[in-house]
């Protein structure tokens, strides 16, 4: 069986839909059950194409031209290559109609992976931009896939509510598992100290819909002579970035770090020394900054916009409203909490990756949805129609 995936940016500034892709990707590898990955190669001198120059990665010279990135050379090698199944990642994007196009016009099965794209949140940003894409050629592309692979049950609902009426597969995107995580996490107690200060962080890109400014908000709830930090991780929007720091300065908070893009094990590390990482998000899809943090035994405290209600019910962080009061809440739980119980809360979240979130695990999943569409039989669990 010969799959191709499709993304239209796969450099590691693009986020965690390139990250989770890549995951994805190379754990179909790691259970023998192969596919390509078709991209262009990345435009920006400070960026890089994800992973390590792998094989299946299929990166062709970028010759995308106007915002909706058309390039004739990715649709040149849909046209000439032969696959079972296509399945592309995102909307939007020209590489994301070719593909569905191409596989139409074989008589080929192929899946749409919106990556939250579909959210009202997402719908309504740049919809004017949208809105002639979904009528011209979206709506087709999305009303015919054979199966729309979602990350989570909410994500589904918005799917629905878009109008699609197939196939609906929930995998989650699979937790990178670093050979060093159980060394990073077993050295936890070390990286987050025993005393304080505590430290809060954020992990991701900054963008308006990330409302990171409620957390400078919650940290200026707090009383003056409460002993934490907030680190702040990831780049992305400048001007929103320089509306933060001068939030900070406004605000006279002397505790906030500006820690830029961090990545591999530096980036674990980190995480493992936080006492809580905050997700304050308008909306994720799914959010893997959470298996992220858990993994190295870290609570998180995540928002009624995220998929995460886990959190609450397994008792290893806050899935809560995000507004500052309720942030500052959650902060003063943590710089109140002892260094035990804190550490009992992280270890809850490592079992619950573990047992459900690896990407082994989500691989598996997503070679029994393959093998479903191809060659039918008995419909997995996690497929709804």
């Amino acid at each position: 069986m010969k799959i191709l995936q499709t993304i239209a940016g796969f450099g590691a500034l693009y986020g965690g839909i390139a990250t989770c892709t890549y995951d994805l990707i190379n754990a179909l590898h790691g259970i023998g059950f192969p596919i390509d990955l078709l991209t262009l190669k990345v435009k920006n001198p400070s960026d890089r194409l994800m992973g390590n120059g792998e094989e299946w990665i299929k990166a062709l010279p970028n010759d995308a031209v106007t915002p909706f990135e058309y390039s004739k050379g990715m649709v040149r090698y849909l046209e000439n290559s032969e696959y079972d199944i296509y399945h592309t990642n995102g909307l939007w994007m020209y590489c994301n109609h070719a593909t569905c196009k191409v596989a139409r016009s074989k008589h080929k099965p192929y899946v749409i992976t919106p990556h939250g794209m579909l959210y009202p949140e997402a719908l309504k940003r740049s919809y004017w931009k949208k809105w002639p894409l979904i009528q011209l050629c979206f709506r087709k592309d999305i009303d015919r896939a054979d199966c729309i692979h979602v990350t989570c049950r909410q994500e589904m609902e918005h799917v629905r509510s878009f109008g699609y009426q197939g196939s609906v597969a929930v995998i989650p995107n699979p937790a990178n598992m670093p050979a060093y995580l159980d060394e990073i996490a077993s050295d936890k107690l070390s990286f987050m100290g025993c005393n304080l200060p505590r430290k809060f962080g954020f992990l991701g890109r900054l963008h308006p819909i990330k409302k990171v400014e409620n957390l400078l908000y919650g940290m200026a709830e707090l009383s003056r002579d409460t002993d934490c930090k907030l680190v702040i991780m990831g780049k992305g929007d400048d001007a929103y970035e320089q509306f933060l720091r001068n939030e900070v300065q406004r605000l006279q908070l002397k505790n906030v770090e500006f820690k830029g893009f961090v990545n591999g094990r530096e980036k674990y590390e980190t995480l493992a020394g936080l006492s809580c990482l905050f997700v304050p998000s308008d909306f994720e899809n799914f959010g893997m900054i959470v298996t992220e943090a858990l993994s190295v035994g870290t609570p998180v405290m995540a928002s009624y916009g995220t998929p995460w209600e886990e959190l609450n019910t397994v008792g290893c962080g806050w899935w809560i409203d995000r507004s500052p009061e309720n942030i500052a809440k959650v902060m003063q739980q943590v710089v109140e909490m002892p260094v035990s119980q804190l550490l009992a809360m992280g270890e809850k979240g490592r079992q619950l990756v573990q047992e459900k979130y690896t990407a082994q695990q989500v691989a598996h999943q997503m070679q029994d949805l393959y093998e479903w569409i191809v060659n039918g039989g008995v419909k997995p669990k996690f497929i709804y129609e």
